[in-house]
């Protein structure tokens, strides 16, 4: 495994996951105007700002396994190819196993449910399309 490039990957994985998680939950007002009609559910956004410094380290600790299982099952070929193939199966699961699960088991509208579901399978599709293109595999001797 390329320690430094695993390491450069996972930095534009974060980036781009920040950058693209901005984009489309703080400029497109229809998935933020949505969340908010479930205030028992979300916190206020003042509150939300005190438990930042959690969400901060937990996104940044997912995008770095991201690109760790990415230099792991990495197979050759074009890293945006492979990078896009993985990015598929990692927002599949996140779709499947958080917001489908937070759909059974909070009381939120299947409106945004949608809207995150789309949201979410796109940026992590992205994220390991960036970490595709940047992680090579180690050369051999």
């Amino acid at each position: 495994m390329n320690y430094s490039r695993l390491g450069l990957a996972a930095l534009g994985g974060i980036v781009t996951y920040f950058v693209f998680g901005s984009l489309v939950f703080v400029l497109l007002p229809p998935l933020i105007k949505e969340a908010r009609k479930h205030p028992a559910l979300f916190r206020p956004e003042e509150e939300m700002k005190t438990y930042m410094p959690v969400g901060l380290v937990g996104t940044l600790l997912a995008v770095l396994i991201a690109a760790i299982l990415y230099a792991m099952t990495y197979q050759g070929g074009s890293g945006a190819a492979s990078g896009a193939r993985f990015g598929i199966l990692i927002g599949l699961f996140v779709v499947c196993g958080f917001v489908l699960h937070n759909y059974a088991n909070l009381r939120i509208s299947l409106k945004l449910t949608i809207g995150q579901a789309l949201a979410y399978f796109v940026q992590w599709t992205v994220v390991c399309i960036v970490i595709g293109l940047i992680y090579k595999p180690a050369t051999m001797p």
